[in-house]
């Protein structure tokens, strides 16, 4: 879906403008109810609010449904005489905020040049039929030059541990365990740089829908991040780090503190083997010879090596399915036997 909104001599700049459906190369699946997304929509884009931000680019997720909301101040005389900003929104079911940018970018181009959405739209829908639009003026874009493996790769996870070192075990842990990440940054965009990369340390389920980068505290939002049973949700307003109902970990990214809360730190109690990991992804985010993408790997590959002794106990358990009892047979230390315990429920390999 594609839709667009302008701030300038109008009685109602809110109005949403155009709109077309899901592009044949997304998944399809129920739609949000329209009066909740178009709520939440307006809540992201800077022109509904009072002007203190301008945000260029913003993505999040709501219901299933990812939103790319591009945002330009009209600065020299074009068509568009009576606007001052504009925003365009792109709904669509997959992760690739820059897919989404490229092209939302080359959709303002034409609507600054011809005033009207009907060019951009005939771009639109040339992107859905064709996989591609192209401009002498206003640039090309290219579907194929997008991959998802890209998308998800864009972050840097040497970053993340860089400013908590050994601690991001924990953050590996809780999104091990499907566990409830807050992050609260007062700056949008420290948020969507910082919580993008986190998935990558489950490298193995390359599951980028827990991900809701940009959340309010408002009820329907609320309603539907507390369906996820594991996520990581970013947060401008401070007054989430009081919603003990919402998390199991908080992430306060300008202090750099990581708060385990009360309620999980018996499933997040950590051991020997938690150091271990710890160390291994330490040392090989400060390799400077070793690029995200093989940080991710080293990662990948322990995590890897952790799930293949969990399901080797769960072979010789009946039904392949591993109990409390049969993971004491193996007199684990405590916080191993926990570990595994909390992370074959994870990985539906408990028999309850």
């Amino acid at each position: 879906m594609l839709t667009f909104q302008e701030s300038g001599c109008y009685p109602d700049p809110r109005c949403p403008g155009p709109s077309a459906g899901t592009p044949p190369w997304l998944s399809q699946s129920s739609p949000p109810p329209a009066s909740d997304l178009r709520k939440v929509l307006l809540s992201k884009c800077c022109l509904t609010q009072d002007a203190r931000d301008f945000h260029t680019f913003v993505f999040g997720q709501f219901c299933r449904t990812w939103y790319y909301i591009t945002t330009v101040e009209v600065q020299e005389p074009t068509a568009l005489n009576k606007v001052t900003h504009f925003s365009i929104v792109v709904t669509a079911k997959d992760f690739n905020p820059e897919k989404y940018a490229a092209l939302s970018r080359i959709l303002c181009r034409m609507y600054i040049k011809h005033g009207s959405p009907v060019k951009m739209m005939e771009a639109y829908v040339t992107v859905l039929t064709k996989g591609m639009c192209q401009s002498d003026e206003n640039g090309s874009f290219l579907i194929k030059d997008y991959d998802v493996r890209k998308a998800y790769l864009a972050g840097s996870v040497k970053d993340v541990v860089s400013q908590f070192g050994m601690e991001t075990i924990i953050l590996y842990t809780a999104l091990m365990l499907k566990k409830r990440i807050i992050v609260h940054h007062p700056r949008i965009e420290a948020l969507l740089e910082f919580t993008r990369v986190l998935p990558t340390l489950t490298w193995h389920r390359k599951d980028w829908s827990i991900l809701h980068p940009y959340v309010h505290l408002s009820d329907p939002e609320l309603e539907d991040l507390k369906k996820c049973p594991g996520y990581v949700a970013g947060f401008v307003d401070p007054e989430v780090s009081n919603r003990l109902d919402l998390f199991d970990v908080y992430v306060n990214l300008p202090d750099g503190v990581i708060t385990v809360s009360q309620s999980a730190k018996e499933s997040m109690a950590m051991g020997k083997l938690h150091k271990d990991i710890g160390h291994l992804i330490v040392q090989s985010a400060e390799d400077a010879e070793r690029s995200d993408s093989q940080v991710i790997k080293d990662i990948s590959v322990k995590t890897k090596e952790i799930l293949a002794n969990l399901m080797a106990l769960a072979d010789k358990c009946e039904d392949s399915k591993i109990t409390l009892e049969g993971l004491k047979q193996h007199h684990f230390p405590p916080a191993t036997e926990n570990f595994l315990f909390h992370l074959a429920a994870a990985e539906q390999l408990l028999r309850i």
